[in-house]
């Protein structure tokens, strides 16, 4: 068995103990597929992550990259953060075997209602902030919040849980440690992401403050027309309250998402400070009035939630269609790649996320779907 810590990777062939059954989604080096636990017969989700064979290269993860996934998410038992049950390990793969989350994601469940008041929005994103307050006790912080990772349990229910998922990126915040980094999803990351400045626990509640404006609008505050229009917003903070948008939005959740959306991370809201919010724990029945007078306009919000899926999706897409023909012709030689400022860093993040794609080539692959169900 491979260990590290208190991770240890079973070197049994998984099919031996789970019947793999059909594929649920994939991601840039993994798979997700249903299986079924042959001695007790309840149904998980594996996860195959695609191994990096050697140092050279860049297809697949680092093993120390799924170690460190496992290592924390062997730690983790929290009502709103997926579970782990066991891990095992092959020649090309290491396999996670994942509380099974059925329920799709929660922006693809929102935007199935009639009619959403502010008071239900912030039931979904106090168990965000629940999920994510337990990630912080303990020093850890996720780094990749988005809708794409907040699924639901089960979306059968009146009051779906909220599962947060993909741990890929977590680490563990040291004291005096620097740690920095170029990674996430650009709409997403903080600013201190987007200028290679010290990380915390701070950037997670950046995320938040951006799905919470999602969340009421359908819009995203700081996407732009290309990936560098989009960081040179985030860099700047520069997002306004649109009144087509927010034109019945309560001034607490502007409050809310302002007191987030602060570039210095000494102001921005910490955890603890966001639950208690009065936007989220109001503290006088003024409050909680205008929070069940306020509603999202469902309307727009569809409109705007399909329109920015679609966009997400072409500029992705063509950015790699792009890249890939400037590598095939030669163009990306070191000395013609751009200084890495912030927007030749997310460039190159781009480009691993385009070689990923051509991994294998000449095995047939099938059009990938915005089906999605729990990925670690």
């Amino acid at each position: 068995m491979g260990t590290l810590g208190m991770a240890v990777f079973k070197q049994q062939r998984v099919e031996d103990f789970y019947d793999i059954g059909e594929e649920l989604g994939s991601g840039q080096f993994a798979i997700v597929k249903r299986c079924k636990e042959k001695s007790t017969g309840v149904e998980y989700a594996a996860k195959f992550i695609k191994k990096r064979q050697s140092r050279a290269s860049r297809r697949g993860v680092r093993r120390e990259e799924i170690e460190r996934e496992v290592d924390i998410l062997q730690e983790l038992q929290h009502p709103n953060i997926i579970t782990l049950h066991d891990v095992y390990e092959n020649r090309t793969d290491m396999v996670l075997i994942l509380e099974l989350v059925s329920g799709g994601e929660l922006f693809d469940f929102l935007a199935q209602k009639e009619s959403l008041s502010e008071e239900e929005a912030t039931e979904f994103i106090k168990q965000i902030l629940s999920g994510v307050q337990y990630l912080h006790s303990k020093k850890i912080a996720h780094f990749d919040l988005k809708p794409e990772n907040i699924m639901l349990l089960d979306n059968n229910i009146q009051r779906p849980r909220i599962k947060l998922i993909d741990f890929g990126l977590a680490h563990r915040i040291k004291d005096g440690v620097e740690f920095k980094n170029i990674f996430g999803t650009p709409e997403f990351v903080a600013p201190e992401i987007v200028n290679y400045e010290q990380l915390g626990l701070e950037a997670d509640m950046w995320s938040i403050g951006v799905i919470t404006y999602i969340l009421l609008s359908g819009a995203s505050p700081f996407l732009g027309d290309s990936k560098q229009e989009t960081l040179a917003n985030i860099s700047a903070v520069n997002f306004e309250f649109d009144e087509e948008f927010f034109g019945s939005t309560s001034e607490l959740a502007k409050s809310f998402i302002r007191q987030l959306l602060v570039k210095d991370t000494r102001k921005r809201l910490k955890i603890q400070d966001a639950l208690n919010h009065p936007w989220i724990k109001p503290v006088n029945p003024r409050q909680a009035l205008v929070r069940r007078q306020s509603v999202v306009n469902i309307e727009n919000f569809r409109r705007q939630y399909a329109r920015r899926r679609w966009q997400l999706s072409f500029r992705i897409v063509a950015l790699c269609n792009h890249l890939t023909r400037m590598m095939k012709k030669g163009h990306t030689k070191t000395q013609d790649k751009p200084k890495m400022g912030y927007v030749g860093r997310t460039v190159a993040m781009f480009e691993r996320e385009c070689e990923s794609d051509q991994e294998e080539e000449g095995v047939p692959r099938r059009p990938r779907t915005r089906k999605r169900s729990s990925t670690s």
